[in-house]
């Protein structure tokens, strides 16, 4: 009846494009707090959709839309969602513009980057069998984690630092973004890791709302 694939392949991949555009809604309402956690919970989502995708059984169509789909996703939520959460919280001078635009044009970058990759990966493996441990590049959705961190500065310390902070924060990820360096991609450890680190930003925002 409809295009597209909807099956649990892809499923937390909506997920997490929900919590973002959610988000969104509670940055353009000022309520900034339950804007970054969204953004922390779509950082979640995307963690794990990769692991729940490879463990579906996938057609090669399948396969290559769940490439397409992520990525476009990511732009949504990790590309122009951080720069809305800047832009709410009135941080709309002239460089901070500059760094918006330099911050989306970095994500997309390397996003198209990361497909291309992929592709070719896919085709070398039908050749040889190999196994990628390693990214080019800071992946795009680690925003997801920085960001919030960066937001609890102005919990703990001053507006004037968080001020300066947030900009040159999301200026210095554009960088890394698309810098020819290598990042080992995270084990089975990581993701643990990762999701106590969420929980912690997740309950320092509750506990300063309260």
């Amino acid at each position: 009846m409809f295009i597209g694939f909807y099956g649990a392949s892809v499923i937390l991949t909506y997920i997490g494009l929900a919590f973002a555009v959610v988000g969104m809604v509670f940055a353009f309402k000022g309520f900034i707090p339950a804007s970054i956690m969204c953004l922390v919970l779509s950082g979640v989502c995307d963690m794990f959709d990769g692991t729940v995708a490879r463990a579906c059984k996938r057609t090669d169509e399948e396969k290559k839309f769940g490439i397409q789909i992520d990525s476009l996703v990511d732009t949504v939520s990790f590309g122009v969602f951080p720069v809305i959460i800047g832009i709410c919280m009135g941080f709309t001078s002239k460089i901070n513009i500059v760094i918006y635009v330099i911050y989306i044009l970095a994500a997309v970058i390397r996003l198209a980057y990361f497909n291309v990759l992929t592709e070719e990966k896919s085709l070398f493996s039908k050749k040889k069998k190999e196994n990628v441990t390693y990214y080019h590049g800071l992946p795009v959705t680690s925003i997801a984690i920085i960001l919030p961190f960066t937001y609890n500065i102005l919990i703990f310390l001053s507006d004037a630092i968080f001020i300066k902070a947030y900009p040159l924060v999301m200026l210095a990820s554009a960088i890394l973004f698309v810098l020819n360096i290598k990042i080992k991609k995270p084990a089975g450890l990581w993701y643990v890791i990762c999701s106590i680190l969420a929980a912690i930003e997740i309950a320092i925002i509750l506990a300063a709302i309260k």
